[in-house]
């Protein structure tokens, strides 16, 4: 009974909030600059609220049957799968993109071209294919730069308690147009020092992955600051390339 009484109280709750916007729209053209901007203020509070929302639902409305299809390895304390192959991002698409341009909450792209030909979309992905339920596809022509290069900050919760006996492993579901190299590198800022670790990306066709080992830093355990991954491209010129999926994962190393 308590359940049904919620949920009509919800709904009543929900129509007011609707006749409340409705007739602010009506009388947008007669407010003061005062009450507009307090409008305004307002419905960009709850845009905010509506976007985490849908961003959410559709995330688990196009995920495949059976969880998210991130491979946990043995004793993984942590995953994570970028905004990016999550749930929609806005825009959705750039085109003639210039370096440090964001893309969604938590991926920005890096170039030193002095004209972009660059585009990148977010696409649906096709389940069941594929786990996540987005992708990005990157179209690059005339390319006159030297490096181009996607960088992912990692979130908070993937640096807490960051260890040098993890290791953190960068999965990746790759399609090329043609064949072309990616290298990834593990930043790691603790104090005024940045240790980096790289390692090419295995293209095999399928899920690839790559490992970071901590050991092989001299990371202030107690220091850690941040933490980002940089997709770097090689000759990417006039190339289509597809990065179906992506996640990290991290666990500690195993005792031997």
């Amino acid at each position: 009974m308590s359940g049904k009484s919620n949920s009509l109280l919800d709904r009543l709750a929900q129509g007011r909030m609707l006749a409340r916007w409705e007739r602010a729209g009506r009388k947008v053209s007669l407010m003061s600059a005062a009450e507009l901007a307090q409008l305004r203020d307002d419905a960009q509070t709850l845009r905010r609220r509506l976007d985490q929302v849908l961003f959410q639902a559709e995330e688990r409305l196009a995920l495949p049957p059976g969880g998210d299809g991130i491979v946990r390895p043995l004793g993984c304390d942590w995953v994570w799968r970028p905004d990016l192959w999550r749930g929609p991002v806005v825009p959705s698409g750039h085109v003639g993109i210039e370096s440090r341009t964001r893309i969604g909450a938590d991926a920005t792209l890096f170039h030193d071209c002095r004209d972009s030909d660059i585009t990148l979309r977010q696409i649906r992905n096709r389940p069941p294919q594929e786990a996540a339920p987005f992708g990005l596809r990157m179209d690059v022509f005339r390319f006159d730069g030297s490096f181009l290069s996607l960088v992912l900050d990692l979130p908070e919760e993937g640096i807490a308690g960051l260890k040098r006996n993890h290791l953190i492993r960068l999965a990746m579901s790759v399609e090329l147009e043609r064949p072309l190299e990616i290298f990834c590198r593990l930043n790691i800022k603790h104090g005024p020092n940045t240790d980096q670790l790289v390692r090419e990306m295995p293209l095999g066709g399928g899920t690839d992955f790559v490992e970071f080992d901590l050991a092989y830093t001299k990371m202030n355990e107690k220091r850690v600051e941040k933490a980002w991954v940089d997709l770097i491209f090689e000759g990417p010129q006039m190339n289509q390339i597809l990065l179906r999926d992506l996640s990290v994962a991290r666990h500690p190393r195993a005792n031997i």
